[in-house]
């Protein structure tokens, strides 16, 4: 199995052609652009979500701010 997956490999520039040419055999030359935008979008929400969650975690590890204690704060009040 191994040995069938390695000598596969990459694709390199023949393969690549022959893969987009049926790729616009398959779709023609007017889909082409709208699948690209639908790409496009998708991963462009994707990166939006990751960043957001990649900002709530830095956001939940940073230590909270110490609070003052009630009778701290009384006590400043005061004076």
């Amino acid at each position: 199995m191994l040995l069938a997956i390695s000598l596969l490999g990459i694709p390199g520039g023949p393969e690549l052609i022959i893969i987009l040419f049926v790729i616009l055999l398959l779709f023609g030359g007017r889909k082409i652009p709208e699948l690209m935008k639908g790409l496009g979008k998708g991963i462009r929400e994707f990166n939006s979500a990751k960043a957001t969650i990649e900002s709530e975690i830095k956001e939940g590890m940073k230590p909270e701010k110490s609070k003052p204690k009630s009778s701290e704060k009384l006590d400043d009040e005061i004076i």
